[in-house]
């Protein structure tokens, strides 16, 4: 391989991180570069990175479309340290964050309309080819270069580290409530699955003034729930006396859970009208019976995190709601631990990289 081929060759800028080589998932010191900045470019040096349920797939190669060596990360909070010469939305200092796409064509229908998210040539954070042929690698680095359009302002108030989560996580669910109209106060809204997505599900959801069920496999969540995460009942998916007293109870669902499951019974609960939202990446097809969406004119639809306005007057709620997701601190180097303990679904709710004081270059 030519030395300007190699990751550390590619471009001007000497960067570091950690990288998986290969499927085994394994992450370890990354030593590569990033471009120069453009005129409408931003640098920032990278403080937090949220770990993603994403990052795991794709280090893993578990959607076959993993480009090695991948450096992962697309919930980054940091600071500007140098902006281009037509930039005008930030300045040096500005506290910023990055998050699941770092261009698109900006050109299509859905481009035009915010919905940058949607776009069919969009280039995401980590583990693409971005427009120069090179690799896009994400926040698990010390520094990023990131045009000025996919960059979102990190509102006073809101911490660094909890911010992060936001990126993805808090878009993925914000996003869905609003475009289906479940952002109304008095709206009974359920939500299943109790992990990174579905906490930050019922957070929004409570200050959007929605009464809120979370529907889960495991009846130990139910304290979790209701005491700490503050949402109005509890029902165990499999307890089908439950199930049969929540019948057409429900205004919209936000399904967060990626394992195969039944949305049967959560078609159910809806009411007329009512809407199953997936937001969770199952990887096998669902059963989706007709009778049930016919005799209710109910509704199963999906969601993709969001556009940039749409991810910046999310935060920005985020910032005035106080809605924050919780969180675990970890350093860089434990990294690899917190993907087995992801795996396990052993986090509550979201890790974050301390990639400031913790990532350390390699000698």
């Amino acid at each position: 391989m030519a030395p300007s081929s190699q990751p550390e060759f590619e471009h001007p800028r000497k960067a570091f991180g950690w990288a998986a080589r290969d499927s085994s998932g394994v992450l370890s010191p990354f030593n590569f570069s990033r471009r120069e900045i453009g005129e409408k470019d931003v640098a920032l040096k990278v403080l937090y990175c949220g770990i993603c349920h994403t990052d795991l797939h794709m280090v893993k190669n578990d959607w076959g479309n993993s480009i090695y060596p991948i450096v992962p990360g697309h919930e980054v909070v940091g600071i500007v340290k140098e902006v281009g010469s037509k930039v005008q939305k930030y300045k040096v200092g500005d506290k910023v964050g990055v998050g699941y796409f770092v261009e698109s064509c900006r050109s299509c229908q859905n481009c035009i309309d915010n919905l940058e998210n949607y776009c069919p040539k969009n280039i995401v954070t980590q583990g693409a080819k971005n427009i120069d042929g090179t690799t896009t690698y994400g926040g698990y680095s010390d520094s990023m270069v990131v045009d000025e359009l996919f960059v979102i302002r990190i509102p006073e108030g809101l911490p660094l580290d909890a911010a992060a989560p936001l990126l993805c996580a808090g878009i993925t669910v914000y996003s869905p409530l609003k475009y289906y109209g479940l952002d109304k106060p008095g709206l009974h809204v359920g939500v299943v699955g109790l992990g990174g997505l579905g906490h930050m599900a019922v957070k929004f959801a409570k200050a959007h003034g929605a009464k809120v069920t979370v529907i889960s496999t495991s009846p130990n969540k139910k304290d979790e729930a209701i005491i700490h995460l503050g949402a109005d009942s509890f029902l165990v998916s499999h307890d089908l006396e439950q199930m049969e007293g929540a019948k057409e109870s429900l205004d919209g669902i936000i399904d967060t859970v990626s394992a195969l499951h039944s949305i049967i019974p959560l078609i159910g609960l809806l009411k007329t009208h009512g809407k199953l939202v997936m937001v969770g990446a199952v990887s096998k097809p669902l059963e989706v019976p007709a009778f049930p969406l016919i005799m209710g004119r109910k509704l199963v639809a999906g969601s993709l995190v969001g556009g940039l306005k749409e991810t910046q007057e999310m935060i920005d709620f985020a910032a005035k709601h106080n809605v924050k997701p919780e969180i675990e601190v970890v350093p860089m180097d434990y990294v690899n631990v917190a993907m087995e303990r992801l795996a396990k679904a052993d986090v509550k709710y979201r890790f974050v990289i301390d990639v400031e004081n913790t990532l350390k270059p390699s000698s």
